[in-house]
């Protein structure tokens, strides 16, 4: 996997939002243009993301994950399951039922704040 969260973040930005140009990639990580076109040009050498002309402008370009990218988030994503399955079954079922209780308040809170920041 890319070596730095800003470009898994990227990564799964990409690969939920469709195509996207660098400006925009760059202000959703909050980080520099000169940092995400590094970023890009790493990415589309590894094979993870393919660079084309906007449609509306063919002066910018637009960032899009490839096939070869979103099968890496996949097996990411099922690593990650896998490992979460493994933890929750050290819990007792007390344990389990906290924790769900937990989870089902903080959930809907961190998808308000979420969706707040994203429309911001």
């Amino acid at each position: 996997m890319p070596g730095s969260l800003t470009a898994a973040a990227t990564l799964s930005y990409l690969d939920r939002n469709g195509p996207e140009r660098l400006s925009v990639l760059a202000s959703r990580q909050s980080v520099t243009q000169p940092s995400m076109t590094q970023l890009v040009r790493r990415l589309e050498r590894e094979g993870l993301v393919h660079r084309a002309a906007d449609d509306l402008d063919g002066r910018a370009v637009r960032v899009a994950v490839t096939d070869a990218g979103r099968a890496l988030l996949a097996e990411r994503r099922r690593l990650r399951r896998e490992r979460l399955t493994e933890l929750l079954g050290t819990l007792s079922p007390g344990e389990l039922r906290d924790l769900t209780r937990i989870a089902g308040e903080f959930l809907p809170l961190l998808r308000r704040l979420l969706q707040s920041e994203a429309g911001e």
